[in-house]
């Protein structure tokens, strides 16, 4: 009797298990961004944690003089402390927080040799967080990213944009955009026909485009 009741507790067990793993996946399902270019193959930034602060942003708080950013060993390079500077709460050690920008450089070096689309887009969208004082003073050689990332922006509204051609830094054919004016009325919008899997979108901004909105589109660099 106790051996059939002991089963039993754990069939229940294990069937709120996977009920729970079921819903949770649902949720989850149900808030998904857009992604980055469907032709990647880097592993999509979206899906890594993401800090709950702003790396680019100092502390407010005291921080570790710029005379006494030294590590426990070794040294710092100039531009290390020049990335470090005012960065370093106090009492925190420096070298973790160069870490942090190290890990960014790491994440946009590794995106941009699979698909460098993807990786401006992660920059644009900060799904890499830190990465553009990262890219400036830890790793140079990527600051093509960050040139492009600069002239984009991320979709969703944005008032006032400059008139001009514009291409999606994604793939997903549920990307749709729209120009309005200042009275409200739609000046453009697209794709003129719905896109098929792999398809570049574009979006032509007329002048005089008060608010231009996106969905599904990731991010936007200049065509």
């Amino acid at each position: 009797m106790y051996r059939r009741s002991a089963a039993a507790a754990v069939l229940l067990a294990a069937a709120l298990t996977l009920t729970a793993c079921s819903s949770g996946g649902d949720k989850a399902d149900s808030g998904a961004k857009p992604k980055p270019p469907a032709s990647s193959s880097a592993p999509d930034p979206a899906d890594a944690p993401q800090p709950s602060t702003d790396p680019n942003a100092k502390p407010t708080g005291p921080v570790v003089p710029d005379a006494k950013l030294t590590p426990k060993t070794g040294s710092f390079t100039a531009e290390e402390k020049k990335y470090l500077s005012g960065r370093v709460p106090d009492k925190v050690d420096p070298a973790s927080v160069l870490q942090g920008g190290q890990d960014a450089c790491q994440r946009v070096q590794r995106t941009a040799k699979h698909d460098k689309d993807a990786a401006t887009g992660a920059v644009i969208t900060g799904e890499i967080p830190g990465a553009k004082d990262a890219i400036t003073l830890l790793c140079p050689d990527q600051k093509p990213i960050l040139a492009a990332a600069e002239k984009g922006f991320p979709e969703g509204p944005r008032t006032s944009p400059a008139a001009g051609n514009y291409r999606a830094l994604t793939q997903a054919t549920n990307c749709t955009w729209e120009a309005k004016g200042k009275d409200g009325g739609i000046l453009a919008s697209g794709p003129e026909t719905p896109p098929k899997a792999g398809d570049k979108i574009t979006a032509a901004i007329p002048a005089g485009t008060a608010e231009f909105n996106s969905s599904g589109c990731y991010a936007w660099i200049p065509a």
